[in-house]
């Protein structure tokens, strides 16, 4: 038997984070969607704790398994270490 998993890729945060990665531009980051594609493909350093919480917790909200505010905060958590939060 096959188990589906139900995701939305459409939750917005209602406050929106403002992160610079690599080109230096200030970039919009609304909701656990955006971060997790830029923790995945864009982000300068893996190695912080924070990375690996903050990825998580993004993937958590978008299939319903943990909030979206907490998602957020850790996104924000791992900006910081990073160097990146704007």
């Amino acid at each position: 038997m096959e188990k589906v998993i139900e995701v939305d890729f459409d939750i917005r945060w209602a406050v929106p984070v403002f992160v610079r990665i690599g080109n230096g531009f200030r970039e919009r980051i609304d909701g656990p969607k955006a971060a997790l594609e830029a923790l995945i493909y864009r982000w300068p350093s893996q190695a912080q704790a924070e990375y690996a919480v903050a990825k998580c917790r993004c993937s958590d909200a978008i299939r319903h398994h943990g909030s979206a505010e907490l998602a957020r905060r850790t996104f924000i958590d791992a900006a910081v270490a990073a160097k990146v939060f704007s």
